[in-house]
C-alpha cells in the first residue's frame, strides 16, 4: 500500500507526486496456505486471495491518494521469483525463470476490493 502525495505539494515542492510505501507483504500463492500443500497456480483461471497487511497504523493526509500494487517480483529486495512452480525456489534452474502476466479482476462476477479501517477525527 502506497501513499501518493498530491502532484503539487506546497510544503516541499520536489515531493509532488512522491510515492511512499506504508505497508507491504510478500505472498506466494504456490506456497500453499496452512491447510494446503504447495502446488502450481493454474494459468488463465480466476483465483481468490486474501492478503492481510497486518496492523499498519498510518494517516493518509487530505489530498493524498492510496495506491495498491501487485507485482510478480520484488528483486533485488526479495529473492527472484521464477514465475514457474518449483518445489524449492532456491533450486530453480535458469529455464524456470519465465515471463508472467498478473491480472486483477474487477467485474461484478469477479470483484476485487481493498478494505481499510478508518478512524475519523484524530
Amino acid at each position: 500500500m502506497i501513499d501518493v502525495y498530491p502532484d503539487v505539494y506546497e510544503p516541499i515542492p520536489r515531493w509532488g507526486g512522491y510515492q511512499l510505501m506504508v505497508a507491504n507483504d510478500v505472498f506466494r500463492p504456490a506456497s500453499g496456505r496452512a491447510s494446503e500443500e504447495p502446488s502450481p497456480v493454474v494459468s488463465n483461471q480466476v483465483n481468490a486471495y486474501q492478503i492481510d497487511l497486518h496492523a499498519a497504523d498510518y494517516t493518509f493526509k487530505r489530498g493524498h491518494r492510496i495506491m495498491v500494487q501487485v507485482q510478480s517480483t520484488w528483486f533485488p529486495l526479495i529473492d527472484r521469483n521464477p514465475q514457474r512452480y518449483v518445489p524449492n525456489i532456491f533450486k530453480a534452474k535458469d529455464s524456470d525463470y519465465v515471463t508472467a502476466i498478473q491480472r486483477v479482476f474487477r467485474s461484478g462476477r469477479y470483484p476485487s476490493n481493498v478494505e481499510v479501517s478508518v478512524v475519523v477525527g484524530r
